[in-house]
């Protein structure tokens, strides 16, 4: 990894744990379902989605993937808390809870990705970006 790889990864993740600290700080429960990492790893799969289009569309350096995909992104959304989380609701026998937190996160950020990637394909063919 080159020196700018380095500060651009850096620069990234610092950003995204950041914001996902600020967003995850005030816990937001939906009965009993935690919402604060789903919505983290929803926007940030939204996010990755709109990227890989515009990176490969503005034919951008690798290096900003760095920046984006894998720092931003990488350290925004967070499968260790949302597996920490699954778990606590299964300790405490609230499978059907726990069933919820596995598919919402799981189809909410692979539909976010895709509808990213599409949104942002339908902007580049309309010649919005």
């Amino acid at each position: 990894m080159k020196g700018i790889e380095f500060i651009l990864l850096a620069i990234g993740a610092v950003a995204g744990a950041f914001l996902r600290y600020k967003m995850v700080s005030s816990p937001i429960i939906l009965g009993v379902l935690p919402v604060n990492v789903l919505v983290v790893n929803v926007i940030g799969s939204f996010i990755l989605g709109v990227f890989s289009i515009v990176s490969v569309f503005w034919n951008l350096d690798t290096k900003y993937s760095i920046l984006v995909a894998v720092g931003f992104c990488g350290s925004l959304t967070t499968m260790s808390s949302f597996a920490l989380e699954t778990s606590n609701l299964i300790d405490n026998r609230l499978y059907y809870t726990a069933s919820i937190n596995i598919l919402a996160n799981v189809v909410l950020s692979l539909g976010f990705l895709i509808g990213g990637r599409t949104l942002t394909s339908i902007l580049v063919l309309r010649g919005g970006l």
